[in-house]
């Protein structure tokens, strides 16, 4: 007997249609292969004949020794994973007239199996979601720990079983179970923008705390530099908490990221918070920006609307840190393989730190730098000009006086009141770039939108050539310089750059290479 069953395969962060088509007939003699599996089935595909003959003899059903030839449409794609494992065994019950399942085409099914039956979580399952709803299928059956996850996608009935028995029933007309329903406006409101971590913790560092609101009202990249203890690491965790929330169009795209790299804990709907990735200074540029044997999101692309940090940059492979200039400008990243092109986004706010020199006390107010004649330029080289170019703010840290440590009755303005003045300039970049689709903040303008916007009077056009020659800035630092002021504008309310706005952004440029450390 020739029966169909629907699944589906994912690719890149979006999820196409695969027909599983089962045909059982034949007796085959003792000892004879009686199972094939074509259309590109990779191992974990393969292996699946193993958990499907278990989970059927102990749900009650049987492998019958009949021939299967079992094709996964269309053939030319390779198929990867073990979600493949329910549709299959479905078509093998209803292929053997083990079930009747009336409704078996009518469904989008996937799952792992599992040896008694039961069902293992998969991933991908919100790309899976959003492909049921254009395929107008009558349901998605999947395991009951992706169900929430699967649910947000409104108007797609979504059934989360236990075990293979439930799906049967499904298919049967039958269904033990109801469908799977999550208010997601109402989730999304009451969970979005909660963090532990506050500003108000952080003792001093005024001037940092005000070029990290620059950088959340623009969306800037920053680096922070500065000796051990200075507080770099404990402000950039702090970051995230003075980003505008997430909207929910972006939550969507963040969640679907995280759901295909599997990420997302059972029984989890949707992101709500802003994406922290702080990713250890040994990791491969693979893991960084994507790819593999079987190509998955990297950290770029997990930070999403959000915030990747890389502390301690120079000590961060070479290599490494190159493969970050071309999604920094972009913000996506394309993972080419012989057979596959897979496109990622990765529109994130880079934060970075790092010590001055070595022994990490260079322009420190109290300890001596003891590192030897240049010295100091050779560690920063470690960081190409190319990459250095793409940070918006160059910001000093300097330690925090023993005064302002011991002070426990004071506390600092909190996270609540900076994100206040950062939404207000993101509504103004809001109304600014509303013709221009795919651009919210300052630092995704283009070259002819920085034309239109970011207009200098004749006094700040001569304050803005002079610096470029004495610092010896290049055309993308004359860009960012720009971005920057229009930002510190913005916060202020105003119109045009007026020449502090424009100073101040100059001033987080003093760590390019023929300003530093001469």
């Amino acid at each position: 007997m020739f029966v169909r069953t629907l699944t589906c395969a994912v690719h890149g962060v979006d999820a196409f249609p695969i027909t599983v088509e089962v045909n059982a007939g034949g007796t085959v003699a003792a000892g004879s292969q009686y199972y094939f599996l074509v259309g590109l089935p990779d191992n974990a595909v393969r292996e699946g004949q193993q958990r499907i003959e278990s989970a059927l003899k102990n749900t009650g059903y049987k492998m019958p020794r009949m021939k299967f030839v079992i094709n996964l449409a269309p053939a030319n794609i390779r198929k990867e994973g073990s979600a493949f494992d329910l549709p299959i065994a479905m078509g093998i019950l209803a292929g053997s007239m083990q079930i009747e399942a009336p409704c078996l085409h009518e469904y989008l099914i996937v799952g792992e199996l599992s040896l008694d039956g039961s069902l293992r979580p998969i991933k991908g399952a919100l790309p899976i979601s959003v492909l049921a709803r254009k395929q107008q299928y009558k349901g998605l059956i999947l395991p009951r720990a992706n169900a929430r996850e699967a649910a947000i996608i409104e108007s797609v009935p979504v059934y989360g079983i236990n075990h293979l028995q439930e799906a049967i029933d499904i298919v049967n007309g039958r269904p033990s179970i109801e469908t799977t329903k999550v208010d997601i406006r109402s989730e999304f409101n009451h969970r979005g923008n909660s963090y532990e971590l506050d500003f108000a913790d952080v003792r001093g560092q005024e001037n940092i705390k005000r070029a990290l609101e620059l950088a959340a009202a623009g969306g800037h990249n920053v680096i922070l530099i500065g000796p051990p203890g200075a507080g770099k690491t404990m402000l950039a965790k702090r970051l995230p908490t003075i980003l505008p929330p997430l909207s929910l169009e972006e939550a969507l795209e963040t969640t679907k990221i995280h759901s295909v790299a599997g990420l997302l804990a059972p029984g989890s709907s949707i992101v709500t918070n802003r994406p922290f990735r702080a990713p250890h200074h040994t990791i491969s540029d693979v893991a960084l920006v994507g790819g593999g044997s079987n190509p998955a999101p990297g950290e770029i692309s997990l930070a999403h609307h959000g915030v990747l940090f890389l502390d301690e940059l120079p000590e961060f492979k070479r290599s490494v840190l190159e493969v970050l200039r071309q999604p920094m400008e972009e913000r996506r990243v394309t993972i080419s393989r012989a057979r596959v092109s897979i496109d990622y986004p990765a529109s994130f706010m880079l934060i970075a730190s790092m010590n001055p020199c070595p022994c990490g006390y260079f322009n420190h107010p109290e300890k001596e730098c003891v590192c030897g004649p240049g010295v100091v330029k050779r560690y920063l080289t470690r960081i190409s000009g190319p990459l250095l170019d793409r940070i918006d703010l160059h910001v000093e840290v300097t330690p925090v006086s023993v005064q302002e440590l011991s002070d426990y009755q004071s506390r600092g303005e909190s996270s609540k009141s900076i994100v206040a003045r950062v939404l207000s300039a993101r509504q103004i970049q809001e109304k600014r770039f509303i013709n221009y689709p795919g651009v919210y903040c300052n630092a995704q303008m283009d070259g002819k939108m920085l034309r239109e916007v970011c207009s200098l009077k004749t006094d700040g056009v001569s304050l803005l050539r002079n610096a470029m020659e004495r610092l010896q800035l290049s055309a993308r630092a004359h860009d960012r310089i720009l971005k920057v002021a229009r930002t510190a504008a913005d916060l202020e309310g105003s119109e045009a750059i007026q020449n502090q706005h424009l100073a101040e952004a100059i001033h987080y440029r003093n760590l390019d290479r023929e300003g530093w450390a001469s």
